[in-house]
């Protein structure tokens, strides 16, 4: 036995053993260096071909995205839950453990480990980016929708402003007193289907909204959902539309249209925001309905306070109690959850638009005015039709 220990523990074999480990060591960051390397060349050649928005919407959004889309869409709606909402919480603990491991490491003077670890933790931080940007991100930086719709005349006057306004209050009025008790009493999956078969017959109805297996979910990230300010968001990495089911009820149809319409492959927030309130002004279902003009006349009416603030206050009566009642219940909601969390995500998700080709950045929001009154000076969407689809006598989708 000793003379097997002797020959295990030999300066000869230990200094080969060592030598071995250093060589496996220098491989190992020599690989992981090229890794880095190459994830980094690929997302700067995807930056490259962003800043080509017509060669963005032929190879990426009517080519690879439908892919994808027929790939994701139908998986993940199998699973009655957010996948994405798990898919985050994972990653949050990972990360907590990561951060928790590398201190641990540097406090005990382990600074090539710890160096180690970081590589790793690079590496999938730059494969997060790289596939955010090929499952769904691109979108981003295709030509707008204003240009893709034909909806490119961005002037208006004041008083065409006030006109389309005061038609979008009075269409609000009306849709808000047909509401009957059943329909604010809707339940979320009825909501969510609903949103879903709008969508759906705006795709049928143009080529241009083309929808792939459109399917919404509640987040199970609700609760903490209400503390950033946020209704609702679209997994870019599972291809998910998740609302927050928390928020009030006349709030959430058009907020699943929304994030819907993020799914549909519309990047920029007014886009989807214009894309929800068109879906929800064509449907037959009256709390959709109303809770696409309640969205558009809360937009129309903040315009209207920056453009002329008097022409804003001489607008208010106009709106009915109903109605007046519902954007302080909304208003309240919205209070009762403020916090730092809010005021630090806004202002981390501003630079994120700003960062993806929407320099308005949070402001982006409120830029459906622009597509919404360049849809009515195209006649594209008269207010005859509109009034005409207001008046009719509407059953809520079962």
């Amino acid at each position: 036995m000793s003379s097997a220990w002797g020959f295990l523990f030999h300066p000869c074999h230990i200094v080969l053993y060592l030598r071995g480990m250093v060589a496996a060591v220098k491989k190992g960051l020599i690989v992981k260096a090229v890794i880095i390397g190459s994830l980094a060349i690929m997302i700067y050649l995807l930056m490259i071909f962003a800043g080509y928005p017509r060669l963005v919407e032929r190879y990426y959004s009517e080519g690879l995205y439908p892919a994808v889309c027929f790939i994701l869409h139908p998986f993940f709606n199998i699973f009655p839950f957010s996948v994405g909402d798990i898919l985050y919480l994972l990653v949050i603990a990972y990360l907590i453990y990561v951060v928790v491991t590398l201190v641990k490491l540097l406090l005990k003077g382990r600074f090539a480990d710890a160096f180690t670890r970081l590589l790793a933790i690079t590496i999938r931080i730059l494969a997060a980016v790289l596939i955010f940007y090929l499952f769904w991100g691109m979108n981003y930086f295709r030509p707008s929708a204003g240009e893709r719709l034909d909806l490119k005349d961005t002037t208006f006057s004041t008083a065409a402003l006030k006109a389309v306004t005061e038609m979008l209050i009075d269409s609000a009025n009306t849709t808000r007193a047909r509401l009957t008790q059943a329909d604010l009493l809707q339940n979320n999956g009825t909501i969510y289907h609903t949103a879903e078969e709008a969508i759906r017959k705006l795709s049928a109805d143009s080529e241009k909204f083309r929808t792939f297996h459109p399917g919404v979910k509640p987040s199970l990230l609700s609760p903490l959902l209400n503390y950033f300010g946020t209704s609702g968001y679209m997994n870019p990495f599972t291809g998910e539309a998740q609302i927050n089911y928390m928020i009030p009820v006349f709030t959430r149809p058009v907020t699943a249209c929304h994030e819907l319409s993020h799914q549909m492959g519309y990047g920029p927030e007014d886009e989807a925001n214009f894309i929800g309130f068109l879906a929800g002004v064509n449907s037959k279902d009256r709390l959709l309905q109303y809770s696409a003009y309640y969205l558009a006349v809360g937009e129309f009416m903040r315009t209207l306070y920056f453009r002329d603030s008097l022409v804003n206050k001489s607008l208010r009566p106009r709106i009915s109690p109903e109605v007046h009642h519902d954007f302080a219940k909304e208003r309240a909601y919205w209070v009762s959850y403020q916090s730092i969390a809010e005021t630090i995500s806004g202002i981390f998700y501003d630079h994120f638009l700003k960062a993806n080709n929407q320099p308005q950045g949070i402001d982006t929001y409120n830029r459906m005015i622009l597509l919404v009154m360049a849809k009515y000076s195209k006649s594209v969407l008269p207010d005859s039709s509109i009034k005409a689809n207001v008046g009719r006598d509407q059953r809520t989708t079962p």
